[in-house]
C-alpha cells in the first residue's frame, strides 16, 4: 500500500509540474534587438492561457500578405489593465509594435498596439508581470 501511495504522489508531482517546465522565457523565441513596427489589420485576437494572442495581417509593397503572431500575456493581466474583448477585433486597422522572433520571423513579443487613426494605444509597454515591468 505505502509503495502504491508513493507511485501516485510522485506521478502527481510530475504532472503537475510539467506545465511549469513547458513555459518559456523571452529570450528563447525572441530577439530584443529586432523590433519591428508594422501596420495591418486584425484578423484573430484569442483570450487564451497561458498567453493571449493578435494576429496581424501585413502586407509588402508587392502585395504579399503575411500573418504576424504576436504573444501577449495572460488574459487576466490584460483585463486588470482594463482591457475587454471588444476592444480590438478583426477586420480593424492597427500599428503594433513588437521584438521579432528568432525562428520565425512573423512571430512577436507584443510592446504596444494602436488602432489606425487613434492616438492612444490599446495596450503599451512591457508584458504585466515580466521582468521589465517590475523595473
Amino acid at each position: 500500500m505505502k509503495v502504491k501511495l508513493a507511485l501516485v504522489v510522485a506521478l502527481g508531482s510530475f504532472l503537475l509540474t510539467q506545465p511549469m517546465l513547458a513555459h518559456h522565457g523571452f529570450e528563447t523565441e525572441y530577439d530584443s534587438n529586432k523590433k519591428v513596427k508594422l501596420t495591418g489589420m486584425v484578423t484573430k485576437v484569442e483570450w487564451t492561457f497561458p498567453h493571449m494572442r493578435v494576429y496581424v495581417d501585413i502586407k509588402d509593397d508587392k502585395g504579399n500578405v503575411t500573418n504576424w503572431n504576436l504573444e501577449m500575456g495572460t488574459p487576466n493581466d490584460y483585463q486588470r489593465l482594463g482591457w475587454r474583448k471588444g476592444d480590438l477585433l478583426p477586420g480593424e486597422m492597427v500599428v503594433f509594435e513588437a521584438f521579432g522572433g528568432k525562428v520565425v520571423e512573423s512571430r512577436g513579443q507584443l510592446r504596444s498596439i494602436t488602432k489606425v487613426g487613434e492616438t492612444k494605444p490599446i495596450f503599451s509597454g512591457p508584458k504585466p508581470g515580466s521582468a521589465e515591468a517590475e523595473q
